[in-house]
Parts: C-alpha cells; sequence; structure tokens
C-alpha cells in the first residue's frame, strides 16, 4: 500500500481483517480471536452474502436509474457498503431491533422490509415507513444521528422489560443503530454514547466510516482515531475492514451477543467507502480525486465475495447465472411498482405530521390550501 497515493484516515490504526481483497485468507495471527467466531460459516453461508450483496447492489443501481429518470425524487446511495451492512445485520437475530439511518438498504432487505416500500419516500408520496413491529426495524432517520439516541432508550426498555440475559436465546435481544462517520460530529452521538454506557444499555453501535461526511473528509472531522470515541464513555471499542464482510460478521456477533447477555454497549468502526454519491444530487468528483477512488476499487467488497468463493472452490457460473436473473426480475418489479405509484396531492404533505390535530399544522394547512385555490384562479405569483 506504500506505492498508493492516498490512504484512509488514521489507516495505521489496528484492523480487524480476515479476508484479504484477492480472496485470500488473513493468517495475521492477532485475529486469531475473531477468526474463532466464525468457523461455523461454510461455502452456503458465503454463497447467501453474495446474493444479498448482489441485490443490494442492483438496488442502488435501479434506484439511481429511477431517479436520473424522474421517477424519485432523491436516492441515497450505497454502493461499496455492502459488506458491512449485510455481515453485520446477518448477526442479528429475529427479536433484535434495527435502528437505521437512511442508506442502510442491505439492513432492510436481510431484515425482510420490502424496498420498494422504502422508495415511497424517495418519489414522495408519503412520509416513508413500514411495518416496524414486524420487521422489528425503526423507520429511516434523515435527521442526522438523532436516531442514536432513540436506539440507546429503546435499549433501555429491553433491559427494563426483563429482555436481556435471561438465558434463554429465543427471549434475549439487543439492538444495533447504524450510522455514518459524520453522525459522530454530533451531540447527540455522545450522549447516545454516555447513556448507553451509565446504563450498559444492550445496544450496538454500528459506525459506517465510508471517508466522507457528504464533502467534508474524515481529517476534517476528528484528529484520533475515530473507532476510540466510544473508549471516552466507558464504551469498548473495534476497527473492522468494512469491506470485509466475515470481519464485520465476526465482530457483530460478538457484541450483539455481549449486549444480548448483559454486557452492555460496543461501539464498531467499519472502515468502508462510499462509491457514489452522498445522495443523488451530490457531485462527489468536486472534492475527491481519482486516486482515491482507484484506491478503494480495489478493494470492492463484493469482488472480494467472488474471490473468496472462488478460492474456497465454492463458485460456479450457474448460481452465477440464478442471483443475475434474481435480480434481473427484483429491477424489473422495482421499476413498474415505482411508476405506478403516481403522484400524491400535494396537501398530502400535513397527513400524519402528528399522531393527534395539531394547531399549527392545521394553519399552515389552511394556507396551503388558500394558495392552491389561488393559483387555480390565477391569482397564484403575485
Amino acid at each position: 500500500m506504500a506505492e498508493t497515493p492516498w490512504l484512509p484516515h488514521n489507516e495505521a490504526e489496528p484492523t480487524v481483517q480476515l479476508v484479504l481483497p484477492d480472496g485470500s485468507e488473513n493468517t495475521d495471527t492477532q485475529w486469531d480471536h475473531y477468526r474463532n467466531l466464525v468457523k461455523d460459516v461454510d461455502a452456503a453461508t458465503w454463497r447467501t452474502w453474495y446474493r444479498d450483496m448482489a441485490l443490494m447492489r442492483r438496488f442502488d443501481e435501479e434506484a439511481t436509474a429511477l431517479q436520473r429518470t424522474g421517477e424519485l425524487a432523491l436516492f441515497t446511495q450505497a454502493r461499496g457498503q455492502e459488506a458491512a451492512q449485510i455481515g453485520s445485520v446477518h448477526a442479528t437475530r429475529a427479536q433484535d431491533w434495527i435502528f437505521p439511518a437512511y442508506r442502510e438498504h442491505g439492513v432492510l432487505q436481510v431484515r425482510g422490509v420490502p424496498l420498494k416500500e422504502e422508495l415511497h419516500l424517495f418519489r414522495g408520496v408519503d412520509h416513508g415507513g413500514w411495518d416496524t413491529e414486524k420487521h422489528h426495524v425503526h423507520l429511516n432517520t434523515l435527521v442526522i444521528s438523532a436516531h442514536t439516541l432513540h436506539a440507546t432508550g429503546y435499549a433501555m426498555g429491553i433491559q427494563r422489560d426483563g429482555l436481556v440475559a435471561t438465558g434463554d436465546p429465543d427471549t434475549d435481544a439487543a439492538v444495533m443503530v447504524y450510522f455514518g462517520d459524520g453522525a459522530t460530529s454530533e451531540g447527540d452521538t455522545s450522549e447516545a454514547l454516555n447513556f448507553a454506557a451509565v446504563n450498559q444499555a444492550p445496544v450496538v453501535f454500528f459506525c459506517q466510516n465510508n471517508q466522507w461526511a457528504i464533502s467534508v473528509p474524515g481529517t476534517r472531522q476528528y484528529r484520533g482515531p475515530l473507532v476510540r470515541r466510544g473508549a471516552g464513555f466507558g464504551v469498548p471499542c473495534v476497527r473492522v475492514d468494512g469491506n470485509d464482510v466475515l470481519a464485520v460478521h465476526a465482530v457483530t456477533r460478538e457484541a450483539m451477543e455481549r449486549a444480548r447477555n448483559g454486557g452492555g454497549p460496543t461501539f464498531i468502526e467499519a472502515v468502508t467507502f462510499r462509491q457514489g454519491a452522498h445522495t443523488t444530487s451530490d457531485d462527489p468528483t468536486r472534492y475527491r480525486g481519482t486516486d482515491e477512488e482507484q484506491y478503494w476499487s480495489q478493494r470492492d467488497p463484493v469482488e472480494r465475495v467472488v474471490a473468496r468463493l472462488r478460492a474456497m472452490g465454492a463458485w460456479d457460473e450457474r448460481f452465477h447465472t440464478e442471483v443475475t436473473h434474481e435480480a434481473d426480475e427484483f429491477a424489473a418489479e422495482l421499476r413498474t411498482y415505482v411508476r405506478s405509484l403516481g403522484r400524491p396531492a400535494s396537501s398530502a404533505m400535513f397527513d400524519h405530521v402528528y399522531a393527534t390535530p395539531h394547531a399549527i399544522n392545521q394553519t399552515e394547512r389552511d394556507w396551503f390550501a388558500g394558495f392552491e385555490r389561488d393559483l387555480a384562479d390565477g391569482e397564484g405569483g403575485h
């Protein structure tokens, strides 16, 4: 890596890695503990991970295309972060709760949330949402870092309901909250870490450090290694290669199990890279160079899984064809569904903002109704 002109911020910090970018096993003995945690991962599991990552990437590509053709107003791309999401979410159990931000498409997919429903928000047909109780997945949170507090509070509730450290694997539960490196600059994250530590809340803070908070690099966000952020609050921390699905799974499995058993919170920094834009309204070429993109393209998480399957002798073209066919059908269904959604009345933006009637909301609704009447009468714009 010495010849590479660009290096990630704080790269020298110890980072758990079990599979190298070329698909070979990392034999570094310092990671034997994590390697032993995933001895049960077989070829079938690797193929499941590949399928999930391939579908996640196809969803990203299709949703981006839908936005570019005017079918979506906006989309938050997640290309390059597949291993971080798929590896971690497969370490959860049905009774665990997930609190996503707005880029966790793969997490939602594995937990059974229909991804076409996530696109309601990006098309503007409603405020976004799904059956949270069915999937144990909270709604997407657009307000940066606010959900770290929500997740911590929910974890404290699970704890007080006696659903932690019972010894019953079908009962014991934990919470995992996903956020990016930019969210660590918000006070909410620090408050959540402190509450979680003091209360030994069963919550795992999963930070996908994709190197950029929109256009702000890590070097402008923090000086010391980001993974050490939790240590100041007394929260165990671990840094992992976020493009190594096996390593991500190992560290998350341990953290979730510790939380369920009453061991309290963990802070995980998954070092990865956002190959696409922050959102489809962003142009990353204005703030990052080709050297950086080249560095990460050589560490692509999906290609690493393919390489690992080949190294294991578990890759075959029939399997690849089956996954590709499934992805094609998934994309076609997504296109048809999104185009069928139509356009809601503009006044729908006032629906379901509050659980009960609210005076300000009603005042704004009435004003907007009058504005629309004026437009219809030709009086608007004056």
